[in-house]
């Protein structure tokens, strides 16, 4: 996992969670909490690869939360969403980009024109919480 930068640190809108052991929530199963059209949520536990990819799987403005599910069965809250606030693993901002955020997340306190100047971002490609490299042409 790259290091994560973060800009905004005094954001009380945004918080990392960060876990001792150096966990990473890698390739396993994904508890997915969403809101449907109706106001009721709904549970979806689905395998993949990793955080980022159980994200775009859903709509990100209807995904409440995501949970990785360990082996005992236990849930690892990797992104929670309540509002305009946000709590999310530094495995989860290592992997999400300027377009997960700009597209329907710009509402939120990962929206932050500051902390994408600071990373390097060009494109809507462009990882949003780790720097980016500058490709230089030849």
């Amino acid at each position: 996992m790259k290091d994560l930068v973060l800009v905004n640190a005094r954001n009380r809108n945004l918080t990392v969670l960060g876990f001792n052991d150096g966990f990473v929530a890698g390739e396993g199963t994904y508890r997915v909490i969403t809101k449907c059209r109706a106001g009721f949520m709904v549970t979806s536990d689905i395998e993949t690869n990793s955080a980022i990819s159980a994200f775009r799987r859903f709509k990100p403005k209807a995904i409440q939360s995501i949970a990785f599910m360990l082996n005992g069965g236990h849930p690892i809250t990797v992104y929670a969403r309540a509002g305009k606030k946000v709590w999310a693993s530094e495995c989860f901002l290592s992997e999400v980009t300027v377009g997960d955020i700009n597209q329907d997340l710009s509402n939120t306190a990962l929206y932050d024109q500051h902390q994408y100047q600071a990373v390097k971002a060009k494109t809507w490609a462009s990882k949003a919480y780790v720097m980016n490299e500058e490709v230089i042409a030849a």
